[in-house]
């Protein structure tokens, strides 16, 4: 049903909202100072005290460590930790501190530097990695810092590092377990991801936490450039108890760097290569007393290899810090892209290029306050916005004129699948010679509340609120489009914790009350066991047996809302009689249940490790358009109803399973060599659709494959879903010296069933073929290395489809051949400034 916010006029919505934002931001600012016990001044009658704790990749307290207060790099202070694993330096003067940990069979550890205050206290604790695997931090599994060796969740954490010399976001997740990238043709074509076998439009994608997806879940990677990104953390596994509606599959969490030097740090670098390609960036960072300042402009302009595929990606990324005191810490970020590309279409398909062009301008932007009330007690205070503004322009027709059908054809072609099916002649292109505008903006705010409670170092309670409002409209310019208004909350309620640092859990539900579908519910549970402890000694070590379970639920978009069997019969005269009788309801939420279990095994004395995990995933309630006799066949006299008189409705009628098995392997062969690889088997099947395909499969009757039923334009029952590779893969080998970098990595992908979804000249099936592995398997290399020339300089290079190997991601569209590119980077500032 619609929400009672949509019949306000515009101009009281937004006053009811800023009214709402501004008393929720002002109560909770009152109440963090108010619990904190930290005035504005600064605490001036305080004495500045760093305290904290050491521990271990598993939380157990590290004793004797040795612990050094620096100061611009400089050790001002020493300590050791005591038997409690503590230690505690008197801060001299306000300023930026880190703080130095080394301990046997450990690696040294520094913290990133952090302000603290001379007249108030602060808790800084650390948490050190083994002297062979290094532990990142994961934010995205629990809601708050924890390390990956106390998660029973499958993440994964990508720092800036593994992917330096990548053009795109998307480079990196072709590397990580169970995802896989599908991009329309190259760079700038339409990409999405896909999760354990998900739909890419199936996870929640956060920019430094803020919602980077449009109202039904659709995020296009290909805009993602590598701009102004300190790390990657992907998800895999259902948590709307945290993300709310869209965390159906997964969730993908991208966190901008911060400034780090005391004095300004300038870096420009520029690279060109092969088809036109130029990149440039500019960026630049600093400390200042209670202040962190950073931005980063790059600009990426290139031709590809086809014609009307130029591309141009300028991304703005900021990110800016106030810590008044060690209590409290106030951040705003801000992101903006602009995105121009041509659009060829499927030219593999019909041999000639269409004159269409995608443009975006986005804007993500957020405020965000975390309040160290007590030792024990943290809030976080979080605004939000988003605005997506896309749109899709058709020049007009390119292809070839029919005067019987007055449409336009493309090229005869000849067709082969990777089946070994192929087909031969023209098909429909386009059906209007008119020019087009397609709009899609999309608008969402947000204000989220969280506070989590340590009753003691081993029991964590979190508990979030948030409020979330949402437009977006579809349409043709110069048509009115179609909008949808949603006011949505989130409730969250979490327990975290650990049994003898050995057995770590966290359990937790979330309570949706979507502006649409209305309330549903979405718990999860991970758990890990060790049993064995990490060490540096025996082939055998660090046995880690992980699980979780949980439930995922997406909301649908503005189009299927709009087009949805209530959203059709809500207008007509009679529209509330005939919902009434046949118990017609909004479209409800797609829901996903999701388990895994395995297990991670240290061996050869830490310096490798090898994880096995088993995954099963249900999707189920999935929105998809029934046509008239779908409609009919579930009891909805579509025949006779002026709606559905040539069409039919999107329902939630669709379902289907995946299910699989993941290896991941990661080996340091000594001090500069480090490899990692995996591999996964991804066995997905359609379970239920009601769709026309279903309802009444395609036969290319002109074909001597005429008895094989092909889904013309969906996967058919018992079928596996379009573009899912059963079989994936991924490898990297790094070297790295004092200042010399090189890596090779390569993206495996297997057959995949897909549809060329063509319709020929005569509006017959004759070029359609086998969805059965039409899609053929690849195999994407990529070379990159580096070398410092001086303190200041550093030249690299990057190759990408080593093999320069000619494959589809989606069938017809031709992917990039081998490309290069070559270039430089320079810094200046920084400390290289101050006076010696």
């Amino acid at each position: 049903m619609y929400v009672s916010v949509r019949r306000l006029s515009k101009k009281r919505f937004v006053a009811v909202v800023l009214n709402t934002s501004a008393r929720i931001l002002i109560a909770a600012l009152v109440a963090f100072f108010t619990v904190s016990g930290v005035p504005l001044d600064l605490c001036a009658q305080e004495i500045g005290m760093l305290q904290g704790d050491v521990r271990d990749p598993l939380g157990a307290l590290v004793v004797n460590a040795s612990v050094d207060l620096l100061e611009d790099g400089r050790v001002i202070a020493s300590s050791k930790t005591d038997a409690q694993g503590e230690f505690n330096f008197q801060i001299p003067e306000s300023g930026r501190y880190s703080v130095r940990v080394i301990a046997p069979s450990f690696q040294k550890t520094t913290t990133p530097v952090a302000y603290f205050s001379k007249s108030a206290k602060a808790e800084l604790n650390v948490t050190l990695d083994t002297q062979i695997l290094t532990q990142q931090i994961t934010v995205t599994a629990t809601g708050t810092p924890t390390p990956e060796a106390q998660t029973g969740a499958s993440v994964t954490v990508i720092p800036a590092d593994d992917f330096r010399y990548s053009l795109e976001v998307q480079d990196p997740l072709r590397r990580v377990p169970g995802a896989q990238i599908t991009q329309t043709g190259q760079m700038g074509g339409t990409s999405g991801l896909s999760i354990r076998g998900g739909s890419t439009d199936a996870n929640k994608v956060l920019i430094d936490g803020v919602p980077a997806n449009a109202i039904g879940g659709a995020v296009d990677f290909a805009n993602l450039a590598n701009v102004g990104i300190q790390s990657v953390e992907v998800l895999r596994e259902a948590n709307s108890a945290l993300y709310g509606s869209d965390a159906l599959a997964g969730v993908v969490s991208v966190t901008s760097p911060r400034g780090t030097t005391g004095l300004p740090l300038f870096t420009y670098a520029g690279d060109a290569g092969n088809f036109g390609t130029y990149r440039n960036e500019v960026t630049a960072g600093m400390l200042y007393r209670h202040f962190d300042l950073y931005s980063a402009f790059a600009r990426i302009d290139t031709d590809n290899s086809l014609p009307n595929s130029e591309f141009h990606n300028a991304t703005y990324a900021g990110n800016f810090g106030w810590t008044p005191n060690g209590q409290n810490d106030l951040r705003f970020t801000v992101r903006h892209i602009a995105v121009s590309g041509g659009q060829p279409n499927a030219i593999a398909l019909y041999g000639i290029p269409d004159a269409a062009q995608q443009k975006g301008q986005d804007n993500y932007y957020s405020a965000v306050w975390n309040n160290q009330a007590t030792d024990r007690w943290h809030n976080q205070l979080r605004y939000g916005g988003l605005r997506l503004n896309s749109e899709f322009n058709d020049f007009g027709a390119t292809g070839i004129f029919d005067p019987n059908t007055e449409y336009y054809d493309g090229a005869p072609v000849t067709i082969t699948g990777a089946n070994g099916y192929s087909a031969y002649g023209q098909a429909i292109f386009q059906y209007s010679n008119q020019p087009s505008q397609y709009l899609s903006p999309t608008s969402r705010d947000f204000v989220y509340a969280q506070t989590d409670y340590s009753l003691n170092p081993h029991f964590l309670a979190l508990g979030a609120f948030k409020y979330e409002h949402e437009s977006g409209s579809v349409g043709y310019a110069g048509v009115t489009p179609t909008s949808i208004q949603r006011d949505n909350y989130s409730y969250t309620l979490q327990l975290t914790g650990d049994l003898r640092n050995r057995l770590f859990y966290n359990a937790g539900t979330g309570f949706e009350d979507n502006g649409l579908f209305g309330f549903a519910a979405t718990p999860r549970v991970s758990l890990a066991y060790y049993l064995f402890r990490p060490s540096t000694a025996g082939f055998f070590n660090g046995t880690k047996l992980h699980g979780t379970f949980g439930k995922g639920i997406k909301e649908p978009s503005v189009y299927q809302q709009a087009n949805s069997l209530y959203g059709l019969l809500a207008p007509l005269a009679n529209g509330s009689q005939l919902i009434d009788q046949y118990n017609v309801t909004p479209l409800g939420a797609e829901n996903s249940r999701t388990f895994d279990g395995g297990v991670d095994q240290q061996i050869l004395n830490g310096r490798a490790l090898v994880s096995i995990t088993y995954f099963h995933n249900e999707f189920t309630n999935g929105v998809e358009y029934v046509p008239q006799a779908g409609l009919i066949e579930l009891g909805v006299p579509a025949g006779n109803l002026p709606p559905f008189e040539f069409g039919g409705a999107y329902l939630n009628s669709s379902a289907f399973r995946s299910q699989g098995v993941e290896i991941e392997t990661e080996y340091k062969l000594g001090a500069h060599v480090f490899a990692r690889g995996g591999y996964t088997y991804t066995d997905a099947v359609v379970q239920h659709s009601f769709s026309s395909d279903n309802l009444g499969p395609s036969f290319n009757t002109s074909s001597n494959f005429s008895d094989i039923p092909i889904g013309a334009y969906s996967p058919l029952v018992g079928a596996r879903p379009f573009r899912v590779a059963p079989h994936t893969g991924y490898f990297g080998i790094n070297y790295t010296r004092s200042k010399f970098y090189a890596s090779l990595t390569g993206t495996l992908v297997g057959r995949r069933d897909d549809s060329d979804f063509l319709v020929d000249s005569n509006f017959g099936t004759s070029l359609l073929l086998p969805n059965r592995n039409l899609l053929g398997a690849y195999q994407r290399l990529e070379l990159g290395g580096g070398y410092q020339i001086t303190p200041r300089v550093n030249i690299y290079t990057n190759i990408q489809n080593l093999l320069s190997e000619h494959y589809f991601e989606a069938f017809g569209y031709p992917a990039l051949p081998l490309t290069f590119r070559s270039g430089i980077k320079v810094n200046f500032g920084g400390e290289s400034w101050k006076l010696k």
